[in-house]
């Protein structure tokens, strides 16, 4: 069974440098999203993770895929701490852990607020709290069976299960973006999960992630920095760009969080445009106006050599696992997405 640290994981599945995940967020129906980590799994990557979104419920997908693979970690990237309840979240862990005879890993996020609040008719706050509690709850639920917890977000006056979990400590990992919540990684988790990360963002990153564990008492070598990637590797080029253009335009101008993270990669102005296009409802000149260098900085695309290249930069910059994430969609999406899967794998 294995015991998901980042340091335990290099030595169990093989050398550092061929450590590597795949991601889907969408796209792909949720049978096809299945035959495509079956032939990740064949190829040797790692880890597959499934996004919540729009995609289709993850778990059911991820139980599916538990039935289909035989070594690959699968895990959620993310579940949001704010559209399910703690007990909700500890029991899907529980189940999908048996399904894949302990190979889940549980990725937490606090979503966004232009997602919870318009998407889910919830309301976002005290999201940094709302984490912390959430996981002292998913924990204690698995080590014991029950919780009663009184905290500042959460009053639970009782929830116990009516099974018994395959595992007592499922490893969890934590969605992050900026230094506080980056730091609150290492303080409580076993992993950090990031994305649309430049390779200077990795590196500081990975600096604020070992300050929380230190913090802690713990060794910054036992938590995972992770980042998932948008690739496009081994599409053809015009098509696979522009994708990835759509991606970086929808993200920049719904998700303040992204377009800082963008903006602080050197592309303030030209962001600015895309979303004063894409507001105005032009996404076609938006998508026009994301520059080339900020896909570079930001996404995989291109040949496969030049992927492995990028990959091996990102991982001396102190990411432990990169995650692929296929960005395809329309006909042959599936196809696309299994090209970029045998293109990426692990040699």
């Amino acid at each position: 069974m294995p015991n998901v640290g980042s340091g335990v994981i290099a030595a169990e599945r093989g050398a550092f440098m061929d450590r590597i995940g795949l991601s889907f967020s969408g796209g792909l129906n949720p049978p096809d999203i299945v035959d495509c980590i079956q032939l990740a799994d064949e190829l040797g990557y790692e880890s597959a993770w499934m996004a919540e979104g729009h995609g289709g419920d993850q778990f059911s997908i991820l139980t599916a895929c538990a039935l289909r693979t035989k070594n690959i970690l699968l895990g959620t990237s993310i579940t949001s701490v704010f559209v399910r309840s703690a007990p909700t979240i500890a029991m899907a862990a529980a189940s999908v852990d048996h399904f894949s005879n302990g190979r889940f890993v549980l990725g937490l996020g606090t979503s966004h607020k232009v997602q919870v609040e318009p998407e889910h008719g919830l309301v976002f706050d005290k999201a940094v709290p709302r984490m912390r509690e959430c996981v002292e709850i998913v924990r204690e639920l698995l080590r014991k069976g029950e919780v009663s917890y009184q905290g500042d977000v959460y009053n639970i006056e009782n929830f116990d299960f009516w099974f018994e979990p395959l595992r007592r400590e499922i490893p969890i990992y934590v969605a992050a973006v900026f230094p506080k919540m980056l730091e609150v990684c290492g303080e409580i988790s076993q992993g950090a999960l990031m994305t649309w990360c430049t390779l200077e963002h990795a590196a500081t990153a990975a600096a604020h992630v070992a300050e929380g564990a230190k913090r802690a008492g713990r060794d910054p070598s036992e938590v995972e920095v992770a980042t998932l990637m948008p690739c496009a590797v081994g599409s053809s080029g015009e098509g696979a760009m522009e994708g990835l253009k759509t991606n970086i335009a929808r993200y920049a101008t719904k998700f303040p969080r992204y377009r800082k993270l963008m903006e602080n990669a050197g592309f303030t102005e030209e962001l600015q445009e895309v979303r004063r296009a894409w507001d105005a409802g032009n996404e076609a000149e938006a998508v026009r106006l994301v520059p080339d260098e900020l896909v570079d900085a930001i996404a995989l695309v291109g040949s496969a050599d030049k992927a492995r290249s990028r990959l091996d930069e990102y991982r001396r910059a102190g990411i432990t696992q990169p995650i692929i994430s296929p960005r395809v969609s329309g006909e042959n999406s599936k196809e696309e997405a299994m090209q970029i899967i045998r293109a990426c794998a692990p040699r």
